[in-house]
């Protein structure tokens, strides 16, 4: 196998947050996959005021070291460096379809989801009418913008419609409270969904990944809530950050997080769901979704989070490990499928 150009396309042009979050996982996807005699990693850093660099790493100091640079300029470097794919590290809304789509008109390949299926998954609420087409349950909702009053009697999750690690998320159990969840919502976005509240069982994330023609269903990862002390999950049990403003994960250990025994009845029942959920929504080379898991053991489809940073701490590459997938395989895997191999 020649040594392959992957240019990890990092940061964030909507805000310093998902700056930051993209260049957390950057970091570790670079730490993590070393071998130079199977690929020559190249960074491109994009930073909230659209400027871009091309850092020699994701460290502070070699970002400040490095000159900033307009799209056009950007476009002229990276058509002369013989990249061959690109991995994708952006997490914000632009970055998941603007920036994608860049390189498709640049006819570069890259490795996860198209812009257009990346649009719709992170809107919560196209995602779910088209896995419940597929005859994919999924709690009952509206999606409101501002001004509209909800229907729905309480108890419910109001979330806001494009929002990620659980940011304006509040489990409303009486309609008095209602007022201060809408409004904190739409701190985040102009759309909020307000979704009936699932009894909880368990709550469960489930990777697909495509290999050869098969979708392969990776085991679960479970996470820790209980009906009367954490009934939903919020944005600390996911993100945190330190004194410093560097943000960390907080949900990678075992406490509040840990992966399903596959013997686990559960794990081919939502196996199953999560395929039809891949298919429906047109997924390619790997999907993860989210799963409230009712009383009576009945998957419920929550969102779709289609995308993998290939860091060690990801969700999908933790989940491969435990399916004896090793990292560097999971990339091999995702590129192959990417290159047409």
């Amino acid at each position: 196998m020649p040594v392959l150009n992957i240019l990890h396309l990092v940061g964030s042009a909507h805000n310093d947050f998902y700056c930051d979050l993209s260049r957390l996982y950057a970091q570790d996807c670079l730490a993590a996959i070393t071998d130079k005699s199977l690929y020559n990693f190249q960074i491109a850093y994009i930073t909230p005021d659209s400027q871009w660099r091309f850092p020699d790493s994701l460290s502070r100091e070699d970002i400040a070291l490095t000159k900033p640079i307009p799209l056009f300029d950007a476009i002229q470097f990276i058509t002369t460096q013989n990249i061959d794919i690109m991995l994708p590290q952006m997490f914000c809304i632009p970055g998941m379809t603007q920036y994608r789509a860049l390189f498709d008109l640049l006819n570069i390949p890259y490795i996860g989801n198209t812009p257009d299926i990346m649009a719709i998954a992170a809107h919560k609420a196209r995602a779910k009418a088209i896995v419940e087409a597929a005859r994919v349950k999924v709690p009952r909702g509206e999606l409101l913008r501002q001004g509209d009053i909800p229907t729905i009697t309480p108890p419910v999750v109001i979330k806001p419609v494009s929002s990620d690690n659980s940011l304006g998320v509040t489990l409303v159990k009486e309609v008095t409270e209602y007022d201060a969840a809408l409004k904190k919502a739409f701190e985040y976005a102009s759309e909020v969904i307000v979704e009936e509240f699932i009894e909880l069982g368990r709550e469960v994330r489930c990777g697909i990944l495509a290999k050869d023609g098969e979708l392969i269903g990776l085991p679960l990862e479970e996470y820790l809530v209980d009906p009367h002390e954490k009934p939903i999950r919020n944005y600390v049990d996911k993100l945190q950050q330190t004194d410093d403003g560097d943000l960390y994960f907080a949900a990678k250990d075992n406490i509040k997080s840990w992966i399903v025994d596959p013997s686990d009845p559960i794990t081919q029942r939502v196996q199953e769901v999560a395929k039809k959920c891949h298919q429906a929504l047109g997924c390619r080379h790997y999907s993860l979704f989210d799963f409230r898991i009712d009383p009576k053991g009945q998957p419920w489809f929550l969102e779709a989070g289609l995308y993998c940073s290939f860091a060690p701490k990801s969700v999908i590459s933790s989940m491969a490990k435990a399916a004896g997938i090793p990292l560097n395989d999971l990339l091999i895997t995702a590129i192959n499928e990417t290159l047409g191999k």
